[in-house]
């Protein structure tokens, strides 16, 4: 068997892209590269020689990578609650930002105003409004659009007044 000086040099970038092309991170990468070495030097006497031993260290990287997800799920769930987590004032700033805009859609002409409920509020395909239309999919995309285009105006030139 080598030294293990000269399997890292020899596999430590294998290692590193194997593990970079399934977490696209790069502190990750580099550090479940060294964890992966670390590993290999405490259970080198469980190689058997079956595989190449860059397979065998990649089976490795791949075990950590799992176990660091793992580990992580937990507190990246977390990190995502308290981001998403808006303060009471901005709780509502963000309703009457919702009331508003309802307000302008509710002003649109039909069929623009019963398209974009469906869109929005209905979460429906345009395949489906149009089946409820009894028009294309295609028609619904160009009415979807003209009612978003005057909302936006609208919005726009509150916003101007605002200013």
């Amino acid at each position: 068997m080598h030294s293990m000086e000269e399997i890292y040099s020899q596999h430590a970038k294998t290692v590193y892209k194997f593990l970079i092309s399934q977490c696209q991170c790069e502190q990750v990468a580099e550090e479940l590269t060294q964890e992966t070495f670390y590993r290999a030097i405490q259970n080198i006497d469980k190689f058997q020689g079956n595989s190449a031993i860059s397979t065998w260290l990649c089976g490795i990287a791949r075990n950590l990578l799992k176990e660091h997800y793992r580990k992580n799920r937990y507190y990246e769930q977390l990190d995502e609650q308290i981001k998403g987590k808006a303060s009471p004032h901005e709780e509502v700033e963000e309703k009457l930002q919702k009331v508003e805009l309802l307000k302008k859609v509710h002003r649109l002409k039909d069929p623009e105003r019963e398209v974009v409920y469906l869109r929005i509020y209905g979460s429906l395909s345009y395949k489906e409004i149009g089946e409820i239309f009894g028009k294309s999919e295609n028609w619904c995309r160009i009415i979807f659009y003209r009612g978003k285009e005057k909302l936006r105006k609208a919005l726009e030139g509150e916003e101007k007044r605002d200013d």
